[in-house]
Parts: C-alpha cells; structure tokens; sequence
C-alpha cells in the first residue's frame, strides 16, 4: 500500500542473500562479490541472463536495449528519449496503457529509463506474473509499430516537451545544457542532451519513429534480464516461447570510444533565478571498462564523499565559503566527464570557493593520497554494492548490475573486474590517474544568480490476448518483538538474516511539530547538529569513524518524529552501535559547526523560496491549520530566515534535553540479530539515559475555511505555474481511511490515475499531476499538486476543479467499480515484494507504532483492503472532499495569469510572496 508520508509526496512531482550471492572466503572486507547467472542465446540473438534468487515470490524482468542518444543523428536529437515514451502507449496485441496489466498483479518499481547509451525497461512482479510480463515485453518489442499513429507521437511529444520544461524551469535546471554542449566537440555521439532540444522533438514524424524502432529495436541489440525466484532452464522455455519469432534486426554500426581528452582550459558564465553562486569544474576522462575509471571513482570520494573529504573539509567545513561541494566520474561507453560542484554561501565569492577548490585539487595531485583516504572510499563502495544488490530489481540491484555488465562490457560478470581493479589498485595508482586526465583541459562554467540468425516459427496465439495471471504469491508481514530497557526505551526487534546488515531507527516524538515550543527550524537544526561532534568525538572522527566501519547515520524529521537512523553491517556491529549511541545521547553542539549549519540551513530557504514547489510548500500549512497550530509550519521543516537567525545554542541544547528522551521514544531495529545479542548491548550503552517530562503539541482539531480562496506568488518570467491546492481531512486513526485513500488513488494518487491521465496524457499541459493525503499524527493535508505550462493555468486549474467535483458522490464521475478493483489490485497484490528489503520492513513497522495501528495491521490488510465497496467510498467522498472549501495556491507569472484566475471565480484572490506575507 503506498501511502504519501512528506519525502515520498515531494518525489513524485521532480548483496548477500543465504541462496544466490556468495562472497570469497579469504577475507569478509576484502573479497570480490559474485552474482551468480546462467546466459543463453535465443537462435535470433536475443542474449538472456537469469539469476536465481529465493528470498521472495518475485521475479525481476529487466530488458535493456543498446541504443540512447548516442545513437542519434544530427537535428534528429531526443529521439531515444521519445521513444521510450512511445513504449508504454500500447502494442499491436494490447493497445492500451502498458502499465495495467502490471497494476493488476502487483507489480513494483516498473519504469524505463534512456541515457546516453542504452535504453531499459524494467518491473518487478509476482513470480505467477512471469509469463505475463514477458508477453507484454515481447510484444512491445516484436509488435509495436501498427500501435503508433500520429495521434499517439503528438501526446508523447507534449509529454517529453513538459518534462523538459519542469526540468529546465528549477534552479540550475540549464546548466548541463552547456557542460553537454561544450565538453565534446561538435559531431560527437556526446554533444546533445538526451533529453533532446524542442525543434528537433517538434520536427519528428511518425516515419522517423518507425525507423527507429526498425533500426534499433530488434534482439540482436537487446539483453533480457530475469532474476527473482526461478528456475533458468524453465525461464529460458518461457523467453524462447514469447521471443523467438521475432526477427534479429539489422546488423549495427555502433560509434567507436572517443574520450576526446581536452588540452586547452574553456570558461563559460551563464545567469539563472538561482539563490546560491555555483561552479562546475568538468574533465573528459575515460570510457567504461577502462582500468582507470575505478582510480577516478575513489578520486571522486577522496574529494568529496564525507565530511572528512578533502573538499569538503576546506570549503565546507573549515573556510566556511561554501555550502556544499561534490563530484562524481560519469563514466558511459565513449567517454566519460569528472565533475566537480560547489555552491558558494549566499551572497559569498564564487571566485574564492574556486581559489579553494583548484589550490585543494593542486595539493592533492602534488602531494598524492593517503592510505586511509584509499580504504574509506573502498569501503563505502563495498557497503553501497552490498545493499544494492539485497534487491533483485531496481536501480543498483541484481538485474541491473547484471545488465549493464552485459551491455557495456559484454559479460555479466564484468562487474567483478570493477570490484578487483577497487580492491587492488594503490594511491600511488590512483593519484597517477588523477595527474593524468585531471592536469589540464577543465571546463569551467560559473552560474551566477540572474552470424546467421533464424526466426523459429511462433508458438504464441497472440489473438488471444494477455496471459491472465490466474494465481497470486501470499505473504506475511515478518514477526517482531517486543522489550522495554530498564530506563524504559522501547525496543521492536524483527530478526532478518538474508544479508549482514541492521537498520536501526530511533524515533522521537518530536518532529518539526515540536518547534512550537521553541523557533520554528530548530528540530531540524538539532538533528543535524547531532552528527557535528559529540563530547568525545569531533565531527570528522564520526565521518571518518562511519566510512571505516561501512555504516551510514542519518538524522531528520517530519511533522510528528525527529530519527537518528543508522545502516550497519553486523561485522561491525559492537563499535557502531556505540557510535550509535553516542551521538544520541552525547552531543556537543560546537559552536563553529553550528554557525556553519544555520548558514546552510538559510540558504536552504532561500533556496526553497526560488522554487515554485518549495515555495507552495512553505506557505500552504498556515493557510491550512490557522497560526497557533503546530503544523503551521512550512512543511519543509527548515523555518524562517528570522527564526532560524534567532536560534542559539541554548535552544539546541534545550531541544534535546526535553525530547530526546527513552519515555519519549522507541528504538526500531530490523535485521540479523537476536534479542539476546541485542539486549544486553542495549543496556549497557544507555544505562545513564534517563526518562523526563516531556511538552504536549497543539494538535487541536481544526475546521474548513468558509469558503475557497485563492493565493498567489508571483514568480516573473517562469515557464510553468504550479498548481498546489487542498484541504484539511481527517487524521489516519478514522475509520474512513482505507475508503479515503482508494478515492485519493482513483483521483490522483497514480500515474493512471485521472488527474495525471487528464493533464498529462491527454491535454500534455503537464509533466505529472498527483494528488495525496500526506500522513501525520493529526489532522492531514489533502494536496493536489501540478506543474502546468503557463498558457494553460486557467484551463488546467478549471480541469482540476472538474475532476474534484465530478468524484463526488453526485458528480458527473464518481468512483467506479473498475477504478476500485484496479486500486485494490495495486493496494494487495505488490505486497509479496513490499518487504523485500530490512529498510522496507522497518518503514512498515514505524507506520504501525506511529498511527497506533493493530499488530495484525500488515496481514489484515489485504482483507480489509478487498472488502471495500463502492458505497463506502461514495460515503467517504462526500462526507471528507470539499471542493468548496480550497486553498489554492498558485505560484507564476502573475502578470501572464493573474486574469485568466480571476475569470475562474475560484474565490477571493490573495497576493502573498515566498514567506506568505500578503502583498499590495
């Protein structure tokens, strides 16, 4: 069941298992990790790669084809992109939406992707839906171009073109337009975007789609990837039997490397509505597989991966004139970019952040690395592949790493040779690497703010339509238990032994929330402080302490719970739990540390108020609860530049002395452990932790506003307005709440849902339109978010309002008993594979403990789920949705749709800027 808590509402607008992974011997730290496969070649070239993985009913199915925008001719750019949209809408034998068939088994994580090189596409599903979702691969692949009409490539276009404009309209949205354009000469596979430029997506025509697809969509250019719980032999059955009528393709000319290493240094400047200075610093630098692109992967972390990075600590942490710096080696099959990017404090000099950078860069190349540097980078790069790969889908599991090994490199194990060359290489080697390609020919751009195949005869009726998955995997929810420390901390232990990893959550009865006793931005300044240095560890010893033991620490907070979180590996177990708790309970709150953190968490806001979506975000609660309220605070959790400029560090103190309590809290732990290993260690480390008094929240019930209104941010010269609007609904105790998320998924709540269906696939006025019911402790946000071309506000604002009055129970389109089953379909069927991972399992756990829910929550689910019926949810429409009573927010080009509102009557017009203070 998905369900919109505040991180996963924002993302939708912008390993070792006990079966199949084995890890040599010799050494737990130091040995090559091994994913094992069996590959076959159909008679027709398609190459498949199954791996067996038995940990859950679930199957991977992940195909690959090796063409991107590489592979695009001049004026005839995006094409790759486009055409992988062209690839849901529906084939020859299933004209239809691709991803339905998906929602009625369960399926997960199921998306395409295109890039530079190759083009994926990619879902989880039952293992029962294995047939099904290789018939609908198979017949995208070999029957597609009879679906594609003109009609279908418009609507796409319209879709890819608003994706490039929600893209381009945030902060820094451009600028890889000119780093794309600039670092390979003109000519090169490399010289465009993937996403294409507008000209060349308004000129494409439907015979030039086809011959894509004819030219590159063909086994021969494809890799099939299968790993979940299967058999090989009967899954390359299975692949023969829906693949193998389908002609080879065309033999391929494919570009050749060509690194095209630069000799001479280039400057570009270019102006953005951008709150913070930024530079990029770019090199060329090898392709994938070559024996340096490891020495350039740990140059990457040396330079910036932690606190105790070496740029980093001079610019972040001890020059204090930036706010953040990174870096990565992107490497592709030609070629490949080193990137470095710094921002530099608001309203600092940019040309002092790049006089620090270049002098760090020239010590390094002058003076090397050291061994420490080395083992740090080794070990986070070994802890990131070991949880990647505890997954059998998605991006950096299993399937993935296997075919991108095949694709780019031509073995499925290619990936091992990567792992040794990190293992074996030295500092001497890697600083060798880094004086080669990193010396001389930067790209600097500064932003500133302004053999014979054959065909067998096909054994598939397609006439007979998709393959009904008959049967479907069950599951339960993993067993915990439950024990309360002697200072009264409650513990939750659920045992997993499938990888050697723990995740621990401490959870507090905080959040942003509990700033209503204080300044707003304090909870999430302290919890960001907590990691700063302790009273017997700086904050660099904690950085450096986390990547020697290959653990991550994370802090935050939503509106009701403040987490200090950590990922473990149990062969480090006893040292990172003291770290664990030392953090917690022994923070110094160093007065150099926290003036750096409030420098960045104001630049935070104003980076927030630069961005419509951000902006929405910050204004909206106190519309929606009334001042006095403890949610009426933005929904960022960063504050106000006056609070947070007011915040001391008394109030820091005080914030942990009075929530961070073990009465106050509850210590969440999933993964291989026992409650006898566990316990004892408990109670030593927070022996001296003692339970105190702790503030109630203002969570008063609150009422509609009388009537709907509307409030304006006026944002010159933007190419999108954001629509942001909603209401109050009741909290996720009521017992209308299942009724009340079915009717937010039939609204907006999916990609097939009817707002997303309206704006997007049929008006393309839009990238993506959601709506959600963001979950907290008290009355919820209802919010309906849209990022719609300018033109079109007016109308897709009366689209909006359209579809809330139509769902109504005496609407034009109430919920009907097809958008009902597909919901419980998509709420019941993907949870055989809901609870893959340790971090999934404890996700669910906390939504228990934090609403209260029964501890049969997870296996009645389905259940209560199912026995939803039409009248329910026609109750809970009427009774809960109030498209009389908005608040809506509109951020925009006051000046280009101020009138076009106006006509709507929606309500009263207010004019507010980025705080949500009322303007003339």
């Amino acid at each position: 069941m998905k369900r919109y808590n505040l991180s996963q509402f924002l993302a939708f607008l912008t390993i070792i298992t006990i079966l199949p992974v084995c890890i040599q011997a010799a050494d737990p730290i130091d040995g090559v990790i091994e994913i094992p496969y069996e590959k076959f070649i159909l008679p027709n070239g398609l190459r498949l790669i199954v791996h067996e993985d038995h940990k859950a009913p679930i199957v991977a199915v992940n195909l690959w084809y090796d063409v991107g925008s590489a592979d695009e001719k001049e004026r005839k750019t995006g094409f790759a992109h486009l055409f992988e949209h062209l690839m849901f809408n529906g084939s020859e034998n299933y004209n239809d939406d691709y991803f339905k068939p998906f929602d009625r088994v369960g399926a997960t994580g199921m998306n395409g992707t295109t890039s530079e090189d190759r083009t994926n596409y990619f879902q989880v599903v039952p293992t029962t839906a294995l047939d099904m979702a290789l018939w609908m691969e198979s017949d995208r692949m070999g029957h597609l171009l009879g679906a594609i009409d003109q009609a279908r490539l418009d609507e796409q276009r319209g879709v890819v073109q608003n994706e490039k404009r929600q893209g381009e309209n945030e902060p820094y949205g451009k600028d890889f337009n000119v780093i794309t354009e600039n670092t390979f000469p003109h000519g090169h596979p490399y010289d465009h975007t993937v996403i294409g430029s507008m000209e060349d997506l308004d000129a494409a025509s439907l015979e030039d789609v086809q011959e894509w697809f004819k030219t590159y969509y063909g086994p021969t250019n494809a890799v099939l990837v299968v790993a979940g719980n299967v058999n090989p032999e009967d899954v390359k059955a299975r692949v023969e039997h829906f693949f193998g009528d389908i002609p080879a393709g065309p033999p391929l000319v494919k570009p050749a490397v060509n690194v095209s290493p630069r000799r001479e240094s280039s400057r570009f400047i270019s102006y953005d509505r951008v709150p913070q200075n930024r530079i990029y610093k770019v090199w060329n630098v090898p392709a994938i597989g070559d024996a340096e692109v490891e020495d350039l992967d740990i140059l990457s972390d040396i330079l910036t991966l932690g606190k105790s990075s070496r740029l980093y600590k001079r610019l972040v942490y001890q020059d204090q004139i930036a706010t953040d710096v990174s870096s990565f080696n992107y490497s592709l099959q030609l070629g490949g970019l080193f990137i470095i990017i710094a921002n530099a404090q608001p309203g600092g000099d940019l040309a002092a952040v790049e006089r620090a950078l270049d002098e760090e860069l020239d010590k390094l190349l002058r003076e090397g690395i050291n061994k420490q540097e080395l083992e740090r980078s080794r070990t986070s790069k070994r802890a990131g592949f070991i949880r990647g790969i505890e997954r059998v889908g998605g991006f950096g599991g299993k399937s993935d790493i296997l075919a991108a090994s095949e694709v780019y490199l031509g073995s499925p194990d290619a990936h091992e040779a990567s792992q040794a060359r990190i293992l074996t290489t030295s500092a001497k080697q890697v600083i060798n690497t880094a004086r080669k390609w990193l010396s001389a020919g930067d790209l600097s751009l500064e932003v500133h703010a302004f053999p014979e195949y054959s065909v067998s005869a096909s054994p598939v009726d397609r006439k007979t339509g998709v393959p009904e998955v008959q049967e479907f995997p069950t599951t339960r929810f993993p067993d915990r238990e439950e024990f309360t420390l002697s200072n009264g901390l409650k513990v939750l232990l659920t045992r997993r032994t499938a990888i050697p990893v723990l995740e621990l959550d401490m959870l507090f009865n905080a959040g942003f929330a509990s700033d209503q006793s204080g300044l707003p931005g304090t909870a999430s300044l302290a919890l960001g402080m907590l990691d700063e240095g302790t009273t017997t560890r700086s904050s660099l010893e904690i950085s450096d302490e986390l990547d020697r033991l290959g653990a991550v620490l994370t802090t935050g907070s939503d509106l009701d719970l403040s987490s200090i979180a950590m990922s473990v590996l149990k062969e480090n177990l006893d040292p990172s739990l003291e770290l664990f708790a030392d953090v917690i309970l022994n923070p110094a709150f160093p007065a150099d540390d926290f003036e750096r953190l409030r420098r960045q968490q104001l630049a935070a806001i104003m980076n927030e108020k630069t961005s419509p979506q951000a902006m929405a975000l910050r204004v909206f609660p106190r519309l929606l609860y009334g001042e006095g309220h403890a949610y009426d605070l933005p929904l960022t959790g960063s504050g106000t530049e006056e609070s947070v400029a007011t915040i001391d560090l008394g109030a820091l103190r005080g914030f942990h002395a009075t929530w961070v309590r073990p009465n106050n809290a509850t210590l969440i732990v999933v993964g291989d452990v026992t409650r006898v290993e566990l316990e004892s260690r408990l109670e030593k480390l927070f022996a001296g932790w003692h339970p105190g008094e702790v503030p109630v929240k203002n969570l008063a019930t609150v009422e509609h506003q009388p009537t709907s209104g509307v409030y304006l941010i006026d944002r010159p010269g933007s190419e999108q307005s954001l629509i942001f609007a909603g209401h109050i609904m009741p909290p996720r105790s009521d017992s209308a709440d299942l009724a009340l998320d079915a009717l937010n998924q039939v609204l907006g709540g999916a990609f097939s849902s009817r707002l997303n269906m309206n704006l997007r696939e049929d008006k393309h006025w839009s990238y993506g339109a959601r709506s959600g019911i963001v979950d907290t402790a008290a009355q919820r946000p209802f919010i309906v978010m849209a990022p719609v071309q300018t033109d079109k506000t007016k109308e897709s604002l009366a689209e909006v309002q359209k579809e809330l009055q139509g769902i109504l129970k005496g609407g034009a389109r109430p919920a009907t008993a097809e958008e009902l089953a597909k919901v419980k379909d998509q709420k019941t069927l993907t949870l055989p594979g809901r609870w893959e991972t340790n971090s999934a399992v404890l996700g669910d756990i906390i939504e228990i403990e934090r609403f209260s829910l029964p501890e049969d929550y997870w296996n009645t689910f389905a259940d209560a789920v199912r026995g939803l019926d039409l009248e329910e949810i026609a109750a809970a429409t009427d009774r809960f949705l109030r498209p009389d009573r908005m608040i809506w927010v509109v951020v925009g080009d006051r000046a280009k749709i101020e009138a076009g509102i106006r006509e709507l009557n929606l309500g009263e017009i207010h004019y507010i800027d980025a705080d949500g203070n009322p303007i003339d």
